[in-house]
């Protein structure tokens, strides 16, 4: 399973990409604001740092528009995939960005009908938002698993699906137990990924031993 990280903070970014664990980059009209920065500038410096897909998305809602800002988009870098809302319009635009050879991450998705079409249009991903789906109390994984099912009995439906609005670990396990292709982040789950209490105790009680041994290594 990739993994990509879902924030606009270059600092963070660069420093995960060190580890080797970060496979893509997504952003949203959100983080841009939080970031304060403009658009074109911050994605171009994001796809210098990270060679796989940096997702950018675009702000109209016509397919006109859409096609617009994603022809300005696009330019930045080869690595940009451009971001479109799950509307009739989006996948509209999905089709005719993919007929170019555009990547596309269809977001704003909260049904299996929704994924079906916007695999059916060609979008390269899909973002399912699997943390607002729990927050209103419906299930998001099986959301994931829905949409597994589906894309499974069609080899003709190559979209990867892209869980998204993760807010803890459980939801990384549960998203990769049912073979989901992607996960994104935001940059404090990936840290908390790493974390457990046994670990911590087990280390510390190895380093107490080690230094009442009183031997140094190299």
């Amino acid at each position: 399973m990739k993994f990509f990280i879902d924030t606009a903070d270059v600092k963070e970014i660069r420093d995960l990409s060190t580890t080797g664990l970060l496979d893509g980059v997504t952003t949203n009209p959100s983080l841009i604001k939080k970031s304060g920065r403009k658009i074109t500038e911050l994605i171009e410096e994001i796809c210098k740092i990270v060679s796989g897909p940096v997702s950018a998305e675009v702000a109209a809602t016509t397919f006109d528009k859409m096609i617009k800002e994603a022809q300005v988009l696009k330019k930045i870098a080869d690595n940009v995939t451009i971001k479109l809302p799950l509307t009739w319009d989006g996948l509209m635009a999905c089709k005719a960005l993919r007929d170019e050879g555009i990547m596309v991450n269809i977001t704003l998705c909260f049904s299996a009908s929704q994924a079906l079409l916007a695999a059916k249009s060609g979008a390269n991903f899909i973002s399912p938002f699997v943390g607002r789906l729990d927050d209103i109390g419906a299930d998001g994984m099986s959301l994931i698993s829905e949409i597994k099912q589906i894309y499974s009995n069609y080899n003709n439906l190559t979209t990867e699906i892209l869980v998204a609005s993760v807010r803890h670990p459980r939801h990384v396990i549960e998203a990769a137990k049912l073979g989901a292709d992607v996960v994104t982040l935001p940059p404090n789950v990936i840290k908390q990924l790493i974390t457990h209490p046994l670990t911590d105790k087990g280390l510390d009680a190895f380093l107490k031993d080690w230094k009442e041994t009183g031997q140094e290594i190299g």
